[in-house]
């Protein structure tokens, strides 16, 4: 009789431990974006969506456009859908704090997404952005040791645009104290539109009668701006300008000498590590468990759980990495260059 109780409870300990499997391979990842203007969105979402699906479980998501009340109720109804897990691209770090605690307090896991979310339970997933900052800054310097520098930066509502300059002034500090490099005009760039980069790079021209030597801008969205806005003036490909993303347009700037440098920040490999960091905390994971996290202090004072992955920056001697990753065709990078101009369209 023992022996067939226990043969009992072990086939139901058996049927809970395959049902559990089961589950575990059915989740729903809820993923919400902010928005979709910078090209790169779009290939992290692939890299993303691939695989949750390729570990069974099902991808569902909405795009804010750039709207942080929309936004709030796009995370509730991604959880009124039954998912187990969010990925949040916040639009506002501040204003998506309401539905992160909504999603937390019903016990569902959250991974900040490239942007930090000021919550000590929240995962932190990005590349170093002060690294990010640091990569740009070394590049323009090169180019320009000295004279009238810009900051053109991103939105004020993003905690990567501080991150971003605090890494540039790292590099900067010394050069600016002695007084060989001057901060001639620095802003945020609202919502990060290269509309907006070009409207305050404009400002900044006609403020000091076109005697900028060099532009720290903080995206290659906002590069874009700027290169248009020295374009106008007669200026492109004689200041030096940086950016990040890796954006297509970006990298044919920096092949055609209109842009310096861009930090590529493979989104491929931080949406996969995006899916798989959210499905292992629906199931259970301690957030410490992780491979490879650390704990990163916050502006505001909190220790959150983070995970950075290592940017690359692309100049015009190494457009080949880009290349030969399959990130873009060379083609694409090489548009409207000069024969033997630049050594990776040769």
């Amino acid at each position: 009789m023992k022996r067939f109780a226990a043969a009992i409870l072990a086939g139901v300990a058996m049927s809970l431990t395959l049902a559990s499997v089961a589950q575990a391979k059915d989740k729903v990842i809820g993923v919400s974006w902010s928005n979709f203007q910078e090209e790169r969105w779009k290939t992290d979402e692939a890299a993303m969506k691939a695989a949750i699906e390729a570990a069974g479980d099902r991808y569902i998501s909405a795009d804010a456009q750039s709207n942080p009340g929309k936004q709030l109720t796009d995370v509730e109804s991604l959880i009124s859908q039954g998912a187990n897990a969010l990925i949040i691209l916040a639009q506002d770090a501040s204003a998506i704090g309401p539905a992160v605690q909504k999603a937390l307090d019903e016990g569902i896991p959250v991974v900040g997404y490239d942007r930090l979310i000021e919550n000590k339970d929240v995962f932190y997933l990005t590349f170093d952005n002060k690294e990010v900052g640091r990569m740009q800054a070394r590049d323009v310097f090169k180019a320009k040791p000295e004279g009238n520098y810009v900051f053109i930066k991103g939105s004020g509502a993003d905690p990567n645009a501080d991150f971003l300059f605090a890494g540039s002034m790292e590099v900067l500090k010394a050069a600016m104290d002695s007084g060989k490099i001057k901060n001639v005009g620095e802003a945020y760039t609202d919502g990060w539109l290269p509309a907006n980069a070009q409207k305050n790079m404009e400002q900044f021209l006609t403020a000091n009668d076109n005697k900028v030597d060099a532009v720290v801008a903080a995206n290659d969205g906002t590069a874009g701006g700027v290169v248009a806005a020295l374009t106008a003036q007669g200026l492109a490909g004689t200041v030096p300008v940086s950016g990040q993303d890796g954006d297509y347009a970006a990298l044919n700037r920096i092949a055609l000498g209109t842009q310096t440098v861009s930090v590529w920040k493979d989104a491929r490999e931080l949406g996969k590590n995006a899916a798989e960091i959210a499905s292992q905390l629906a199931d259970g994971k301690k957030m410490t468990d992780i491979a490879g996290v650390k704990d990163f202090t916050t502006p505001g004072g909190n220790t959150v759980t983070s995970l950075f992955l290592t940017p690359i920056a692309i100049t015009k001697d190494n457009l080949n990495v880009v290349i030969d990753a399959g990130w873009i065709k060379k083609e694409e990078v090489c548009a409207g260059v000069a024969t033997g101009s630049v050594a990776a369209c040769n």
